[in-house]
């Protein structure tokens, strides 16, 4: 099917795990031609969960996209995975689309997920709906689940349709009002109420529709419902089942009529320039101009390659082309352009705006990388969106030094695929540390370094990033001096260190006057400093939040060199950095914790109990409760096993970075007496 941009839809399904977008998309897919015949997560034969892995667990680990042609309109569906643990790889997709469809299940109502869901959406200024699945499930009360939407999320979610005998149909509420009985409300009132909604963000057509009492059409409403998604004014609800296909025709109706195409939503903000300097620029969606897309998606196949998935924003691609990345010199060349229905490709010859297309054997992309066709788009970037922070980590050791290659090769596929995974290599430790979003996100990680690199790892909990810093601020002095026969070493600095705030790095200033240290030996004093900020002083832990000032020093015209003033700058520190009473810090995370509420109590007292301070608690409508605070990290690295027994395997829990504080006297104590600094460091 020939289409163009104003003809395109890019949604993405959000939503817990077992909310059954996967069956929804098997159901989209089949009423709309894609498929003959729907498969099912139990079968093992959905379009979108195709990995093996996938299968076996029953449940979506990694984004995959669909697509339909239908009505004339093409659909692009991402099925994003639910559980908490992945929600990194679902964040990663959204800037690819216009609208995010917020997926609940009728049997569990709102739950933790979908909050989260309908916030980080609404941040990305993303048009949102919310769909209701699996309506026709036994004892559902979708009058129920409809009422804690609009409790939860506002009265400006609005039904578009209805379910109506007894949930076994849908029943439109917008484009036409029938005289159907729904199972909940009527039709004239949801009728009048969705249209109030949208005539509010057109005067003019508000003024028509009250005063004037002219009927409204749907062509007429069509341009504020735009407006209403893009302000979030309107947020639409839908009633489904994915299981039965009850209301997805009514679904497609509505994301072909209503949802924004690619000229209607609130696209991603592009950046010309980098840091504070980085300025916006406009992107428009304009087919003749230059080439603009950028990768949200990277998949790594041992036989295929890597897999560029891309949003195009604007221009066209075209096989053949050849396209820069970033500000690349070389272009590489377009070989092959693809549209992806789970891991069905397709070969097409054009990609236009507002298309989500992929290049195959593209070694050269990462994520968010943007691909451009000129270089007046070398400084463009895609804004970074906002990703949770991977503080879940295990250290992990190869068995033997043969399969060290092999590992490293898996972390490096790993990482190109999942922008919610960090490797950290710690070279004081001689430690490699896997970093994701919680123990279920590791698992999986670890289960792909096995299955798809046959390469086994041994795992432990991480050393805790302790740091170093100080808190006065005070002078410190050395003079290296060292004569072995031959050209001697000489050199004496002087220097002088002071705390910064918390979390301002680390800064060094060269204040010499005089030539009392030439110029040309100040970057090894700075080097001498900053390998001790690197290892630690006290403790073996680095340093941060210090600022660094030479202000004198003595040279000797023969025997000083660079290696005599790095040895004076180094040790120059240690002496200031003793004198300047340094203490030991510890990473605080901020920590939500979900649980079944009867549970709420021991949990909370024992976040307490960790150190940790209770900040607040909030019971769900799905009686779940809520509980957020703030823990030392070493706290949490054997915590899901206890939280599991608390909950009675019921609970989760995220955490995020907060800040560093100061660790308690006899931990700093315990630290301190097990470093041992080399001779060099003495």
């Amino acid at each position: 099917m020939a289409y163009g941009t104003g003809s395109i839809r890019n949604i993405a399904l959000a939503g817990n795990a077992g909310s059954g977008k996967t069956t929804l998309i098997e159901s989209i897919l089949e009423a709309g031609g894609a498929i003959q015949t729907r498969g099912s997560v139990e079968r093992g034969d959905t379009v979108s969960d195709f990995d093996a892995r996938e299968r076996e667990v029953q449940h979506s680990l990694n984004p995959s996209i669909c697509h339909v042609d239908h009505g004339g309109i093409h659909i692009n569906v991402i099925d994003t995975p639910g559980a908490r643990d992945f929600c990194g790889r679902t964040r990663s997709v959204l800037s690819a689309v216009e609208t995010a469809a917020i997926v609940i299940d009728a049997q569990v109502g709102v739950d933790a997920m979908a909050q989260e869901l309908m916030s980080v959406t609404a941040e990305r200024g993303l048009c949102r709906m919310i769909v209701v699945n699996k309506i026709d499930a036994e004892s559902v009360n979708c009058a129920g689940v409809f009422d804690e939407i609009q409790t939860a999320f506002g009265p400006n979610c609005l039904p578009i349709n209805l379910p109506a005998d007894n949930a076994a149909r849908v029943v439109d509420c917008f484009f036409e009002v029938s005289d159907a009985t729904p199972d909940f409300d009527t039709m004239e009132s949801a009728h009048a109420k969705i249209i109030d909604q949208v005539v509010e963000v057109d005067e003019e057509l508000m003024e028509l529709y009250l005063e004037q009492g002219e009927d409204i059409t749907p062509d007429q409403l069509h341009a504020p419902f735009e407006k209403a998604l893009r302000e979030g004014h309107l947020v639409p609800v839908c009633f489904v089942s994915g299981r039965t296909g009850t209301g997805v025709p009514e679904l497609l109706e509505v994301l072909e009529r209503l949802m924004p195409n690619p000229t209607e939503g609130n696209p991603p903000t592009f950046l010309n320039g980098e840091g504070a300097a980085a300025v916006e620029v406009t992107v428009s969606p304009d087919p003749d101009a230059h080439v603009l897309a950028h990768v949200f998606k990277v998949d790594v196949d041992p036989f295929r390659g890597r897999l560029g998935i891309l949003r195009i924003h604007q221009g066209t691609i075209q096989v053949g082309d050849q396209l820069y990345v970033g500000d690349a010199r070389k272009p590489v060349k377009v070989t092959h352009l693809l549209k992806l229905n789970g891991n069905k490709q397709v070969e097409v010859s054009r990609g236009i705006p507002g298309d989500i297309c992929a290049i195959p054997r593209a070694d050269y992309v990462f994520f968010e990388a943007v691909l451009h066709d000129s270089h007046d788009e070398d400084h463009f970037h895609v804004k970074p969106a906002p990703l949770p922070a991977p503080i879940y980590g295990r250290a992990i050791h190869t068995r033997n030094d043969a399969d060290a290659q092999k590992v490293a090769d898996a972390l490096h596929t790993l990482q190109a695929e999942d922008p919610s995974l960090r490797v950290e290599h710690v070279a004081s430790l001689n430690e490699t540390v896997l970093w994701g979003l919680g123990d279920l996100h590791l698992k999986e990680l670890l289960e792909e370094i096995d299955s798809r690199h046959n390469v086994q790892v041994d795992t432990a909990d991480p050393t805790i990033a302790y740091r170093e810093t100080i808190t006065s601020k005070t002078e410190g002095h050395h003079r290296h001096k060292k004569q072995t026969g031959g050209a001697g070493q000489f050199g004496e600095v002087y220097l002088r260190v002071e705390p910064l705030k918390r979390g301002a790095g680390f800064e060094f200033e060269n204040k010499v006057v005089g030539g009392a240290i030439p110029s040309q030996f100040i970057p090894a004093v700075e080097k001498g400093v900053r390998q001790v900020m690197d290892t630690g002083a006290i403790s073996g832990h680095p340093l941060q939040d210090i600022r660094v000032t030479v202000y004198d020093g003595r040279h000797h015209s023969v025997d000083s060199k660079e290696i005599a003033f790095l040895q004076a700058g180094k040790k120059a520190f240690l002496d200031a950095v003793s004198k300047a009473q340094p203490i030991v810090l510890e990473p605080i995370v901020n920590v939500t914790i979900a649980v079944p509420s009867e549970c709420m109590g021991a949990v909370a007292g024992d976040l307490a109990g960790m150190d940790g301070i209770v900040s607040g608690s909030n019971v769900m409508p799905d009686n779940t409760a809520e509980i957020s605070g703030q823990v030392p990290l070493r706290a949490l690295q054997s915590y899901h096993s206890r939280l599991k027994s608390l909950s009675g395997g019921e609970g989760n829990f995220t955490m995020e970075f907060s800040h560093y504080t100061q660790v308690e006297q006899e931990l700093q104590k315990e630290l301190m007496s097990a470093f041992r600094p080399t001779d060099d460091d003495a």
